[in-house]
């Protein structure tokens, strides 16, 4: 059951980086017209980063759920 502990570790690892990575539009950029205030839709690395966290946390909140199951927490 090591296992799970590790899978969660690594999958919270992940959840970080990928919400870390996403693009908010806020930054230090915005302030010399890096963007334009409008409404645009995510496209590419964009796309596949707000799939990856929500997958991610799926499976992070999954994983809690078994490990306090099985009483591993």
């Amino acid at each position: 059951m090591r296992f799970l502990l590790i899978l969660q570790a690594v999958i919270a690892i992940l959840l970080m980086v990928s919400i870390l990575l996403q693009n908010r539009g806020s930054g230090l950029g915005s302030a010399f017209g890096g963007d334009f205030g409008g409404y645009y839709t995510k496209r590419g690395i964009e796309k596949f980063l707000l799939f990856a966290a929500v997958g991610l946390g799926m499976a992070f909140i999954v994983i809690s759920a078994v490990n306090v199951r099985m009483g591993l927490s």
